[in-house]
């Protein structure tokens, strides 16, 4: 049965169809044989979370599905929507059979729909248990990518303005030379950053990404891994490099309510900042777009904060792979064969290296990825990556109250007071929400 074409609202669709009906195997065009067991009879619907890498997606399933004749069909959701989208989708007749969550709190709404992966095949892939997200006893996620994410420097701007990365050791280094960069703007013919937008395909670098360093700094300071209440102890930090991201940009404060994702990215391409935060998945988009690895590096988000000395890059993630427990178990097999697929051949370990990061899977293949390299580098000197902290962030919705709070504040609109409460006081409502 060929899967419904069905898109949700606020979809990004794209169809990988079966070129032809295949056997129970093939050979592959890396000369391994593409297993499938049962999933002849089955076929794969992924819902992916990655706007970056839905062309690759696409490609690789339309490879799969030539290889082996089971249908692939990836549907990707348009950025900050994929909460809203899987709820869509998993209650259709085609639902997703696979999906992702971003940790223990993503997990919580979905867990009744993720099948057990222990003792799968794509589970005995792992190169350490701890990447398996565990809900009880069962294995419920997959961890498929580590990622890194601070600040991406176009070093020949750098250069150009007369410093070097050996001058950004700390959130005073960094605000000495964005300040100065802001003062020669004319001159210089740059900004220090790009713009800070907050617009859905932007803002969660900010209330997420960002606001990760204050609560990792809390969390290091009472030594725990989760809370049902924030202090806010390092929120005049959090503060202090929202102000410096804002004031000294490619655009007025005013305006970051209405720019993108793609306006950042461009400003940074275009050599217009010098500074653009986001993460390793951005360093295909940037070398499409002609950027070389002379002209790039990632150094860490300082705030001013801890141990700034010893500080590495933000690395974690917040990608599970989960199969759909409501699935046949027809298209469960096609899936955690696909998946399996993905992580042991040539072509599905390349496409993921190139595209999405470092993969926890024994059969791994390097990356060439110069910002996995960079956080390779700091872990290599003795520095200590920063945790991803926001996957125990309570909700989306306190998300999306701290980051029309920072907009507001940025428009002169609000005040940080409302943002301090939207931090504080949502996170402990939204906790109490979530769990009772």
């Amino acid at each position: 049965m060929k899967m419904k074409k069905v898109l949700a609202l606020g979809l990004i669709a794209m169809m990988s169809t079966a070129a032809f009906a295949g056997c129970g195997s093939s050979e592959s065009s890396d000369g391994g044989s593409a297993s499938t067991g049962d999933s002849a009879s089955g076929q794969v619907y992924y819902l992916n979370f990655k706007p970056e890498a839905d062309e690759a997606w696409q490609e690789i399933a339309a490879q799969y599905t030539e290889e082996t004749g089971v249908p692939v069909t990836v549907i990707t959701a348009a950025s900050g929507t994929y909460e809203e989208t899987l709820s869509s989708e998993i209650i259709k007749d085609e639902a997703p059979t696979l999906f992702q969550v971003n940790g223990p709190v993503g997990l919580a709404n979905w867990k009744d729909y993720c099948y057990d992966l222990k003792g799968s095949s794509l589970y005995d892939e792992l190169t350490s248990d701890s990447f398996a997200l565990y809900d009880g006893d069962a294995v419920a996620g997959i961890a498929y990518v580590i990622e890194s994410y601070g600040l991406i420097v176009n070093t020949e701007l750098l250069d150009q303005a007369g410093y070097s990365l050996d001058d950004i050791a700390s959130f005073d280094d960094l605000k000495k030379v964005a300040e100065d960069i802001t003062a020669r703007s004319g001159e210089l013919g740059f900004s220090a950053f790009t713009s800070a937008g907050m617009d859905g395909s932007s803002d969660w670098r900010f209330k997420t990404h960002l606001a990760n360093l204050p609560i990792y700094f809390e969390y290091q300071d009472k030594g725990i891994d989760s809370t049902d209440a924030i202090e806010g102890t390092y929120l005049d930090n959090y503060k202090a490099m929202w102000d410096l991201y804002i004031n000294n940009a490619t655009c007025d404060p005013s305006e970051l309510a209405g720019k993108t994702g793609d306006d950042a990215e461009n400003e940074f391409a275009e050599g217009q900042a010098v500074f653009y935060q986001n993460g390793s998945w951005e360093y295909k988009n940037l070398t499409d777009k002609g950027m070389t690895d002379d002209q790039l590096a990632m150094i860490p988000i300082y705030i001013g904060a801890g141990d700034e000395a010893n500080q590495g890059l933000c690395t974690g993630t917040e990608n599970y792979w989960c199969v759909n427990s409501e699935a046949s178990e027809e298209d469960i097999q096609a899936t955690i064969d696909f998946l399996t697929w993905m992580v042991t051949s040539e072509a599905g370990t390349q496409m993921l290296s190139e595209n999405i990061g470092v993969i926890p899977f024994k059969n791994a293949a390097d990356t060439t990825n110069l910002f996995v390299l960079n956080d390779r580098a700091y872990t290599e000197a003795g520095k200590t990556p920063v945790s991803w902290n926001f996957t125990t962030m309570p909700s989306e919705e306190w998300k999306n109250g701290v980051g029309s709070a920072l907009t507001a504040y940025a428009a002169g609109t609000g005040s940080w007071d409302d943002v301090v409460s939207a931090f504080v006081d949502g996170w402990a409502s939204e906790y109490a929400a979530a769990n009772n």
